[in-house]
């Protein structure tokens, strides 16, 4: 199995973009997704995660209320709407899965790894 992840660019603060990842290899249907980042000089870090139903999501405190995750089983593809930008959420995210039908905030977690598309917002 695959992730391609798609959708970075520059923007300016509060702008938006739309972040894909599509699966390519087998179904994810039963397969919990998610998106991680990792900014300049940080660690990599838990953004959003959704369970294989789409129907429970779990977000990062700093992002809550601005970024949406969504996904398309029809599709195997995992989305994230980012609205409201900072320049703080300039980062490589990458789009994560793994198997089971609950989500995590843990990497570990993920055996399934894009390969990241860099977000840079700017001020």
């Amino acid at each position: 199995v695959q992730l391609q992840a798609s959708g970075g660019g520059l923007v300016q603060a509060g702008g938006s973009l739309r972040l894909s990842c599509a699966a390519s290899g087998r179904r994810l249907y039963d397969y919990a997704l998610g998106w991680f980042r990792q900014a300049p000089g940080k660690e990599r870090e838990f953004v959003a995660a959704i369970d294989w139903s789409g129907r429970s999501t779990s977000y990062q405190g700093a992002i809550q209320g601005r970024f949406t995750i969504s996904r398309d089983n029809t599709k195997n593809t995992v989305f994230l709407q980012m609205n409201g930008l900072k320049p703080e959420d300039t980062a490589v995210y990458y789009c994560v899965a793994r198997y089971g039908n609950s989500w995590s905030h843990h990497e570990s977690d993920f055996s399934l790894w894009g390969q990241g598309t860099l977000v840079t917002v700017s001020s």
